[in-house]
């Protein structure tokens, strides 16, 4: 499929700039012909997740007060990979980091952008297999709590609005959707 991007940037302003995103204002022509003001952020970092998973079917969520919304969010693990890092090293460091896990087997699994209309937000989720566990190394700004529970009750979770964390809700519904046609494959070639 050949692709031709109809918008037409005229001119960019940079409106703010912090370490993790900046927010810019540009003069466009839309598709429709007419010029326009568009807004945007920009991130600095990739955003990286991680589902592990043991031989028993367990996973692990982190818990923690997130200060925008002002809620208290359970969520997958994950992290700011800064541009140019390699995303296994980040899954990696954001593993050990919020949940004293280690991994030996990595699979890429999902990747996504967050708010596609006013920002350049991507996520990449793996998933994360072979696991030891040890000691958590939480950042300084982090109050987590860890908590290890079956794969199927994360899923619920996300599915009772307990989880509401896009990345997160993202990646655990796919993993469901995975486990039913892994399902519905085994019972269909047992007929």
């Amino acid at each position: 499929m050949t692709y031709k991007n109809p918008w037409k940037l005229i001119s960019s302003k940079k409106m703010f700039e912090n370490p993790w995103f900046r927010v810019e204002e540009d003069r466009v022509i839309n598709p429709a012909g007419a010029e326009v003001s568009y807004g945007k952020v920009l991130f600095n970092n990739v955003a990286v997740g991680i589902v592990p998973l043991d031989n028993d079917g367990n996973t692990w969520l982190v818990g923690q007060t997130r200060y925008v919304p002002d809620v208290y969010s359970w969520e997958i693990p994950m992290g700011g990979s800064p541009i140019g890092e390699d995303l296994i090293t980040t899954a990696k460091r954001e593993l050990k980091e919020e949940t004293g896990l280690s991994a030996q087997t990595w699979t890429p699994f999902l990747h996504l952008y967050m708010s596609n209309s006013v920002s350049n937000e991507e996520a990449y989720v793996y998933i994360a297999e072979d696991l030891k566990l040890g000691e958590t190394a939480f950042e300084d700004s982090e109050d987590i709590t860890v908590k290890k529970l079956p794969l199927k009750q994360a899923i619920h979770m996300a599915s009772e609005g307990q989880i509401t964390d896009a990345i997160s809700v993202a990646a655990l519904f796919k993993l469901g959707m995975n486990i039913s046609q892994s399902s519905q494959n085994r019972s269909s070639s047992v007929e």
